[in-house]
């Protein structure tokens, strides 16, 4: 079974506790920056349901980068582990963390 990219985001936090990602992307030609920690996921410029079974992450997005940080994520003092990983750079954490 194939899992979206959101889930293998959301299970790479939680095998990752001390890291939170900021994943940017592009959904329906709108942009939009999603926080991702211990395996819960939220946009930080649009509503997120109250339903957790409910993506943040559409299956169709594209992902244009991806920021690690570590937790606990301060917006006014971000930790950055690594920032600004393309979508292929980052599937090679995901592939060594076995998500």
């Amino acid at each position: 079974m194939s899992h979206s990219i959101g889930q293998r985001l959301e299970q790479y936090t939680i095998k990752c506790p001390n890291e939170v990602l900021l994943v940017s992307i592009e959904a329906e030609g709108q942009p939009d920056q999603i926080a991702i920690f211990k395996g819960f996921s939220s946009s930080l410029m649009n509503p997120t349901s109250f339903d957790p079974d409910m993506p943040v992450l559409p299956d169709d997005a594209i992902v244009q980068s991806v920021d690690r940080l570590e937790s606990p994520y301060n917006p006014n003092h971000p930790r950055f582990v690594e920032q600004g990983l393309s979508w292929l750079e980052f599937q090679r954490l995901l592939d060594a963390a076995g998500v």
